[in-house]
């Protein structure tokens, strides 16, 4: 098992020459998974598991040995038995040991892991709240996306822009959140709404929020959402429930 870094929460450490230096934050990610063994491994030896406070794997039911591949690469994986990606990260959430920043990644190996750290930067800086990884700014990113995923996303923040006036550019999964954000926000969707919950419940707190090109590949796998015409109609109809919902509340 590779060795997990447990980090210092933000404040000061005085060294013997009498310099006082920035401790670094307590990162805590979070990877729901459900079916990727073939993906797993690759994610967790891309993320800079030295700079982490912990890796949490949710294994949401999978039929496969993503758990244990998981376990086997230094994560520490918890179960969760009801399928749904919201069930997954909330299961993760449920599992946190105090950190000071939380990062939601997929275990497809679709993002690029290692980009974890400009993603948190501007939190560690004091600057942002809540920063998103955008696949949309990106050509060749944008390109990599299906396309139902990306007219997907065009009309999700359109809409958020048109109803809650903020301008997004995706609803990507890679994303950073203060740990006191998120608690604040009090995320419940248990399935395809996860990403437009937080993001239109972050604007609605006005928590600092920025978005920052990442790369983006071909996932590992087939996408149990967007990888089926059943998948797909789900989520968009739930995206745009999602939507109205917290309009009229």
């Amino acid at each position: 098992m590779l060795p997990l870094l447990r980090r210092g929460s933000v404040g000061f450490d005085f060294y013997s020459f009498g310099v006082q230096t920035p401790m670094p934050s307590r990162i805590s990610v979070i990877i729901p998974a459900f079916n990727e063994e073939q993906s797993i491994g690759l994610v967790l030896n891309a993320l800079p598991q030295d700079q982490l406070h912990e890796i949490i794997v949710v294994d949401n039911n999978s039929t496969d040995n993503t758990a244990r591949f998981a376990s086997e690469k230094g994560a520490r994986v918890v179960a969760e038995k009801r399928r749904g990606y919201g069930s997954a990260c909330l299961k993760g959430i449920s599992e946190l040991d105090n950190p000071d920043i939380v990062v939601f990644l997929d275990g497809d190996f679709s993002d690029y892991p290692e980009e974890i750290v400009q993603l948190v930067k501007p939190i560690e800086s004091g600057e942002m709240d809540f920063v998103l990884g955008s696949r949309m700014i990106l050509p060749e990113s944008r390109l990599a996306l299906l396309p139902q995923s990306r007219y997907g996303n065009q009309l999700a923040v359109f809409l958020i822009r048109l109803f809650f006036r903020h301008k997004y550019t995706d609803l990507g999964p890679f994303r950073a959140i203060r740990y006191d954000s998120l608690k604040s926000i009090a995320m419940q969707d248990t399935n395809f709404g996860w990403t437009v919950e937080m993001q239109i419940k972050a604007v609605k707190k006005k928590l600092r929020i920025r978005e920052i090109s990442v790369k983006y590949r071909d996932r590992i796998g087939v996408s149990k959402i967007t990888g089926t015409f059943s998948g797909t109609i789900k989520a968009g109809a739930k995206i745009i429930y999602t939507i109205f919902k917290y309009l009229l509340t």
